[in-house]
């Protein structure tokens, strides 16, 4: 991109310090919101501009924050960086070099919700990054960006910094909430969802540190401009974050629909040594991973055209793995993570992630069975569907599509697989 908009900090140094942020525009969004705007129309201005969730779901957000239970108050909002997925590390940077736009995006959104109190869930190893940001948001209550009777209204708004204890599982939306009012970080069953019974039993919304990164530069240049980049369905920036056998790894924000091999040969410098690229993780850990084929070099990465390859864009962890990786080594890998990882709390991510670790170590070692890559993948179908959160449905995506696409890796499954 000829402009960056979320990664603004490359292209203006110092963006991280509030009187450079300011030079640059910065809080005009959230003055112009509170003092000219309802919060309804602030609502239906990011229905218009289609941005959707940079998290992984890619729910649109507006819709989202829509859903909100009229009428019941206090209600809060939750900016999600508990950034644990292997592969991603695009919302640490924006964190840490574009702090206050992403901080004025959650102000906007609380606004929009109607929310007086907001909470930045941060992953328990961005401890020293936390109270950077407590610091940050010090300085925005010094300046009168936080705090009662905003730009000398009736709105009142705080923001507070919360540490996780570096669980991933408190990535997802509602073992988040838990671990923020204290008790274990465990998935609740949905419904009822946050929007009707979230943070403390009270409507909540949470969005991710990109998604609400996006919201000033909205509110600035309107849904008309945002929706000029990207694609009809998939509108705006994204950050990709390209890992892996990459010459030049790292986060890339481009127009969403650009290709993977744009991607990875004109923006990463292609794969190490000259080497055939052989598998891409679009999702990281949590992928359906993909065979590197012409065909899917050449898909646009956006939400419905991943999809339709059957896998699924999420966070935009791009992983690049070249020819010399061993594919049962790769589930063992990304298995091995999950069944650390589960919480526990349900029976088939519990006890199949342990059986799908126990199986796939087998199919790496010296105790190989002819059957084991076919027991596997019916342990890792079984999981499917019947899991309380995304996290189980999640560790059996890399197993699945290993064995369907790469199953000439896979040696013990010539007699199991009949």
């Amino acid at each position: 991109m000829a402009e960056h908009i979320l990664l603004r900090h490359r292209d203006l140094p110092g963006l991280d310090r509030l009187e450079v942020y300011r030079k640059h525009g910065g809080f005009e969004a959230l003055r112009q919101t509170v003092t000219t705007q309802t919060p309804a129309q602030v609502i239906d201005l990011v229905k218009a501009s289609g941005l959707r969730g940079r998290g992984g779901a890619g729910f649109p957000a507006g819709v989202k924050w829509s859903f909100l239970t009229p009428n019941v108050f206090p209600r809060y909002v939750v900016a999600n960086a508990d950034e644990s997925e292997p592969g991603t590390f695009k919302d640490r940077e924006i964190l840490e070099q574009n702090p206050f736009q992403f901080l004025e995006g959650v102000a906007i959104c609380a606004y929009a919700a109607q929310a007086n109190l907001a909470y930045v869930y941060c992953r328990g190893e961005f401890w020293d990054l936390a109270q950077v940001l407590e610091g940050k948001i010090g300085e925005m209550r010094a300046a009168g960006f936080l705090g009662k009777k905003l730009f000398g209204t009736d709105y009142a708004l705080d923001i507070q910094v919360h540490l996780g204890a570096g669980a991933y599982i408190c990535g997802e939306e509602t073992a988040l909430l838990e671990s923020l009012e204290g008790k274990l970080g465990q998935p609740r069953l949905r419904p009822p969802f946050p929007a009707a019974e979230g943070l403390y039993g009270k409507p909540t919304v949470i969005n991710n540190v990109e998604t609400l990164t996006n919201l000033p530069p909205i509110v600035s240049r309107g849904a008309a401009w945002y929706r000029s980049i990207g694609t009809e369905k998939s509108p705006g920036p994204k950050v990709f974050c390209l890992s892996g056998h990459i010459v030049r790894p790292g986060n890339y924000e481009l127009p969403l629909g650009t290709t993977f091999r744009e991607l990875i040969y004109t923006h990463g410098g292609g794969i190490p040594g000259g080497r055939r690229l052989k598998a891409i993780m679009p999702a990281g850990a949590s992928s359906s991973i993909l065979a590197a084929t012409d065909t899917v070099l050449d898909t646009p990465m956006d939400y419905e055209a991943v999809a339709a390859l059957g896998s699924a864009l999420g966070s935009a962890s791009v992983i690049l793995m070249d020819e010399t990786v061993d594919m049962a080594w790769v589930v063992r890998k990304t298995t091995e993570f999950f069944k650390h990882e589960s919480c526990g709390k349900c029976t088939p991510c519990r006890e199949g992630t342990y059986w799908m670790l126990h199986l796939s170590e087998r199919l790496t070692g010296d105790g190989r069975q002819p059957a084991d890559a076919a027991l596997l993948e019916s342990v890792a179908r079984g999981m499917q569907g019947k899991c309380l959160c995304a996290l189980g449905e999640f560790s059996t995506m890399p197993v699945t599509t290993a064995l369907e696409r790469f199953r000439q890796e896979f040696p013990a499954s010539a007699e199991g697989s009949a």
